[in-house]
């Protein structure tokens, strides 16, 4: 086995060996891991990647590293049970931020989310969260966002709020929140499109004017657009210098699998300002791996989560642009 190359590489194994060694692995009910295939380390090759993974903590916290998830959770609410709530937290546990997509816009999904955050902070680790008024929205459509983040890691500035500018143009108008990492800004822009069916490139051609109404914050897109992230109407966007943290990514999940193909479309993605963010890694969840069946997986959610692990400020030399393709 050749030697890390990279940071990312030298994380992902080093956190691989962390869980084998713990016996905290994430596995599927045959065994494997649920995160990007990782092999057997040496003890030589596991003492050379423990030593290069040492060089890049400072004070035992590894230097400027963000890892935010944006999770649609299908109709969080009232009807997720204990366990239901109990999978989505062992999840999540170990990202710095999620942002949720389809939180029930009644008091349960209100519950449901304080219920999600309970159940983080049981598992060692404080966290805190925020959840949006019912957004604007046509009959039946409306819902709210929601953030949660590890305090120890960043922290939310400012009050969170539902976008006004575009809300006669967006029928559920986004939740944008500033965070603090380091000293160092940025606001993420939670959004949840319109159905295919209804064409969401009609709202989407609005994010291209976020960053001048916006000026000066370092904005980052993320949620269930229902498109691919190859469609036109991001084209402006990638002019101004943002990039889709996923390409070629399907995110939603089958009624059930077919020729051991388990996803559908290309839907949920996180788009970042390549001038001020210096991307490091991404990848998905497969969540399904852990259930018997597509139906039993489907109570929890119709879509898988999405990652992104980045840094503040760029650094000259860039990121390493490894995308994970889990499918």
């Amino acid at each position: 086995m050749k030697p890390a190359s990279n940071f990312s590489e030298t994380f992902e194994r080093t956190s691989f060996v962390h869980h084998e060694i713990t016996g905290t692995a994430k596995k599927d009910p045959e065994g494997q891991s649920l995160y990007k295939d990782c092999p057997r380390l040496s003890m030589r090759n596991l003492w050379r990647t423990m030593l290069m993974v040492s060089l890049f903590f400072v004070n035992g916290e590894l230097l400027a590293q963000i890892k935010v998830c944006s999770w649609n959770i299908q109709h969080l609410g009232k009807t997720k049970s204990a366990s239901e709530i109990e999978f989505i937290a062992n999840t999540l546990r170990d990202f710095d931020i999620v942002a949720l997509q389809e939180v029930v816009a009644g008091n349960g999904g209100a519950k449901a989310v304080a219920r999600l955050a309970d159940a983080l902070n049981r598992k060692g680790v404080k966290w805190d969260y925020v959840i949006s008024e019912p957004t604007e929205s046509t009959p039946y459509a409306t819902e709210r966002y929601a953030y949660l983040w590890r305090t120890s890691r960043v922290k939310g500035i400012r009050e969170a709020w539902l976008e006004q500018k575009f809300e006669s143009k967006i029928d559920r108008e986004p939740y944008i929140m500033d965070f603090i990492y380091k000293g160092k800004e940025f606001t993420l822009v939670n959004f949840h499109a319109i159905p295919k069916k209804k064409q969401p490139e009609t709202e989407v051609k609005y994010f291209k004017f976020f960053p001048s109404s916006y000026s000066g914050k370092n904005l980052i897109y993320l949620g269930d657009f229902n498109l691919p992230q190859s469609h036109t109407v991001f084209n402006p966007l990638k002019k101004m210098g943002y990039k889709p943290a996923l390409i070629d990514q399907k995110t939603t999940m089958k009624m059930q699998c077919t020729t051991e193909t388990c996803l559908a479309s290309e839907y949920d993605n996180i788009f970042y300002n390549s001038a001020q963010t210096e991307f490091l890694n991404s990848g998905v969840v497969l969540i399904y791996k852990s259930f018997p069946d597509m139906v039993s997986v489907r109570r929890i959610s119709d879509h898988i989560p999405v990652w992104l692990e980045f840094d503040l400020p760029p650094k000259s030399s860039g990121g390493v642009s490894t995308i994970i393709s889990n499918n």
